[in-house]
């Protein structure tokens, strides 16, 4: 089976939030994974070496000028939430981020559990409708220049 299928079929994938919004389609989250992931950008992330998740970390182009980066596909497998480990790659992603001086952009579904997650980690709203939130995260001044957290994106 391809990641991608085991990423689908392992149910991860927003399922009862767009539920909830009424805006579950099957073949519609579908086709917007396989539209949207890319290897060149997105991280496998797994523990004991098993698979536990994903996230998609790619530059926000402006024309040809890179204007920060939008995190997307950020999934954690059910048994692998709330232990503090979508908060370690976050942080490492943040961490990278802030190396660069950039920005750090996402969407998350009005509602979701994640939301908290982001705000704890300096995300504040930049607009939202009835279904999204765009969240975004200034680079913060480097404290220290090496993440212990390095290795979790490689």
């Amino acid at each position: 089976m391809s990641f991608f299928n085991y990423l689908f079929d392992s149910d991860w994938m927003q399922r009862a939030d767009l539920e909830r919004l009424g805006r579950f389609d099957e073949h519609r989250v579908r086709q917007r994974l396989r539209d949207a992931l890319s290897a060149q950008y997105t991280s496998i992330i797994e523990v004991d070496r098993e698979l536990a998740g994903c996230v998609t970390v790619r530059p926000a182009l402006e024309g040809q000028r890179q204007e920060g980066q939008w995190l997307e596909h950020f999934y954690l497998a059910p048994q692998y939430q709330g232990r503090g480990l979508g908060s370690a790659v976050l942080g490492a992603v943040l961490d990278r981020a802030d190396a660069q001086g950039v920005s750090v952009r996402l969407d998350v579904l009005q509602g979701s559990a994640a939301r908290r997650l982001y705000e704890r980690h300096g995300f504040v709203v930049e607009a939202q409708d009835p279904i999204d939130v765009r969240m975004v995260r200034s680079p913060s001044p480097l404290v220290n220049s090496s993440s212990p957290l390095e290795d979790l994106l490689g």
